[in-house]
C-alpha cells in the first residue's frame, strides 16, 4: 500500500507542478489572461503540499527521486497538452530517470 500511494502522489504532484508551469507559461508566453498565471502559482504551491504527504521522510530523497518523474511527467504532458513529439532519446532518459525513481525510493534498505 505504501508504494501505491507513493506512487499516485508522485502523480498528482506532477500533474500539480507541471501544470502550474503550463498555465504560468500560458500567461507569459502565449498571451493568455492574466488569471492563468495565477492558477498556475496555486497549482505550484499545492505541489509543495502533496510532495509533503510522501510516506518516506527524507526530503532530500523524496525530491530528487521526484525529479525523475518530472522528466517523463513533462514528456507526457507535452504529449498530451501541447502534441509534442518525443524521440527515442527523450523516451531513454525518461525510462531511465524512472529507473532512477525506482532506486531511489523503492530499494531494499536495511537501517540507512
Amino acid at each position: 500500500m505504501t508504494l501505491a500511494k507513493s506512487a499516485i502522489l508522485f502523480v498528482l504532484a506532477a500533474l500539480a507542478e507541471i501544470g502550474g508551469a503550463w498555465l504560468i507559461w500560458q500567461a507569459v508566453r502565449e498571451d493568455k489572461a492574466w488569471w492563468f498565471a495565477g492558477l498556475g502559482v496555486m497549482a505550484l504551491g499545492a505541489y509543495g503540499f502533496i510532495a509533503a504527504l510522501q510516506p518516506d521522510a527524507n526530503f532530500g530523497r523524496v525530491l530528487a527521486a521526484y525529479g525523475g518523474v518530472f522528466i517523463a511527467g513533462s514528456l507526457a504532458w507535452g504529449m498530451v497538452v501541447d502534441s509534442f513529439q518525443p524521440d527515442r532519446w527523450d523516451y531513454l532518459g525518461a525510462g531511465i530517470a524512472l529507473a532512477g525513481v525506482a532506486v531511489l525510493m523503492y530499494a531494499p534498505r536495511n537501517g540507512g
